[in-house]
């Protein structure tokens, strides 16, 4: 049996899931943006007391390695590496827009009737970037990547050669700000989705099996773009 620690920082969810295999034992997660440092500790302590496990029972932590929130990347990743390094265990990252399109083909069936999903349906889950920039990727109902990771600038016309072919969800917080532009009769969105680190576990467990594991010293999020600051619009002296 291995034993797995799931961390997601990288959306307005945080989560923290504890697994056996692929069995949920625990999970903890709140929808209160930018509490991410204070939830965090919390959670990961609740899932340990709840379950009666140690980090060092733990076979190998998990976290969403991004892309996504700046912030939240920063906090969840230099967690899971401290705990990894404390422990002395391994390090598995999973990508935020994988994870989330396994969690929207899980769901599909509960948001749609079975005529609009098929084997040909695509899955675009969508991170909020910030005006009309979402970081997005389009994957099969296998969980393989269709269309790469980038972030866009939805148009009207965006995805319209993969739309005029198949039908598409799209979910996430930035799919909610593309609905309005997004009119083919293909497009269809999954309003109640909600990612979770549950959504990492199919994907983290493949992983170990194969043994691929992150470098602890050189390992950092996947920003996909650079962090830039921004200065107060009020001056405050």
């Amino acid at each position: 049996m291995s034993y797995f620690l799931c961390i997601d920082t990288a959306t307005p969810v945080c989560s923290v899931v504890l697994t056996q295999n692929k069995k949920v034992l625990s999970v903890k997660q709140s929808t209160d943006e930018k509490s991410h440092a204070s939830y965090l500790g919390v959670f990961i302590k609740q899932v340990l007391n709840e379950t009666a496990m140690s980090v060092n029972k733990i076979d190998a932590i998990a976290v969403s390695k991004g892309p996504g929130s700046y912030t939240g990347l920063r906090i969840g990743v230099s967690t899971a590496k401290g705990l990894c390094y404390g422990a002395g265990i391994p390090l598995i990252s999973v990508e935020t827009l994988q994870a989330m399109a396994y969690g929207m083909c899980l769901n599909a069936a509960d948001s749609f009737t079975n005529d609009f999903i098929a084997d040909t349906t695509l899955y675009c889950p969508m991170i909020d970037a910030r005006r009309m920039e979402v970081y997005t990727a389009v994957y099969n109902y296998k969980n393989q990547l269709v269309k790469e990771t980038t972030a866009m600038i939805v148009q009207e016309n965006s995805f319209r050669s993969l739309l005029h072919k198949t039908r598409i969800i799209f979910a996430g917080n930035g799919a909610k700000k593309c609905e309005p532009l997004l009119k083919h009769k293909n497009a269809l969105f999954m309003d109640k989705f909600s990612h979770s680190a549950s959504n990492m576990v199919d994907i983290v467990q493949k992983a170990y099996s194969k043994r691929q594991f992150e470098d602890l010293a050189y390992f950092e999020p996947y920003y996909l773009k650079d962090f830039i600051a921004t200065s107060p619009k009020q001056k405050i002296i």
